[in-house]
């Protein structure tokens, strides 16, 4: 994503631009499924210095706004990704971590919450669970269908 686009974005959310902001929402197009660490190293490498706890803060301004969404998984640091217009889920490798997005059937079936709960739903999340190409005994590392080894490489380091 580039400067003027992610500008659009924040002001089009009522959001003040700033270089932080244009920066980590860029960092977040550029690099799907990214956790913090990732993304600080992003932001740094456009804008120079900048505190671990701006890219945090600026991250939650953009999931309150919209604009980025927070993937929550067990026993993982916060991923972030910048497609949040849709419903897709995930499916994530139990193996290296890797993140993939799994888009739903057209027209699909809603979960419905038992409503004796009280809880008023708005939101849900599905996530799938398995082993990658890469990580599956059977298939191995040599297999052409297999994920691209270096963003491989760079989803494990992020995990």
């Amino acid at each position: 994503m580039i400067e003027t686009e992610a500008t659009t974005l924040l002001r089009g959310a009522s959001l003040r631009v700033t270089r932080p902001r244009v920066a980590v929402l860029s960092a977040v197009h550029e690099a799907q499924h990214a956790d913090v660490s990732t993304l600080l190293t992003l932001v740094r490498e456009r804008i120079g210095a900048v505190s671990t706890q701006a890219v945090y803060d600026v991250l939650k301004t953009l999931v309150d706004a919209g604009l980025a969404r927070r993937i929550d998984l067990p026993n993982s640091p916060a991923r972030y990704e910048g497609q949040t217009w849709d419903d897709h889920q995930h499916v994530v490798c139990r193996s290296c971590g890797t993140i993939a997005d799994v888009e739903g059937p057209q027209n699909s079936p809603r979960l419905d919450a038992p409503r004796n709960h009280g809880f008023t739903i708005d939101h849900v999340e599905v996530t799938y669970w398995g082993l990658c190409p890469v990580c599956r005994p059977e298939r191995g590392r040599g297999d052409p269908e297999s994920v691209n080894r270096s963003s491989h490489t760079e989803e494990q380091n992020n995990f």
